[in-house]
């Protein structure tokens, strides 16, 4: 099983306001869709409450949704698992498809705080949003980086931004 985290964050460690997306960069959401086709994508509920209605569960993925309450009825075209190891257990036998785990901040911090990351794909928005959700801290130093790709500020995109990946030395 290779479990990747994606996430876009801003100059302050910034992932969200509000239980929203800061901003509008369309560059960055369709980099987010080709990389997520086909793969399980694993998210908090509030995370996976946040997601416009139209676009939920997220199409051509398999959508799970951690949550605390043992009631929650998923809704269909989702998997929900009380605790992340319990998730992770569920998916251990997978080789064909990546685990991404895609938010929020807790589900990023436990995802990292218990070893389950291989690689991780991080937008770094080149703007401060003043966010009230950040990304956690992590040890640089256990990482190898890959620049994947740039871009500039245009008129579709409100800010530039950098796609780094993150690969587990």
């Amino acid at each position: 099983m290779k479990v990747a985290l994606i996430v876009a964050m801003d100059i302050e460690r910034g992932i969200g306001k509000d239980n929203d997306l800061m901003w509008h960069l369309p560059e960055d959401m369709k980099f987010f869709k080709e990389t997520t086709l086909g793969q399980v994508v694993v998210m908090g509920r509030k995370n996976y409450d946040s997601i416009p209605t139209k676009y939920r569960p997220l199409p051509k993925r398999e959508n799970v949704i951690l949550t605390r309450n043992k009631n929650y009825n998923a809704e269909k075209g989702c998997v929900a698992f009380n605790s992340i190891k319990e998730c992770m257990d569920a998916y251990k036998a997978e080789t064909e498809r990546t685990v991404f785990i895609i938010g929020g901040g807790e589900i990023y911090k436990i995802a990292l705080d218990e070893g389950y990351v291989d690689e991780m794909y991080i937008t770094h928005v080149n703007d401060n949003y003043r966010p009230d959700t950040f990304f956690p801290d992590f040890d640089l130093a256990q990482w190898n980086v890959k620049t994947i790709k740039t871009y500039e500020k245009d008129e579709e995109n409100e800010a530039s931004f950098a796609v780094l990946k993150y690969t587990r030395k």
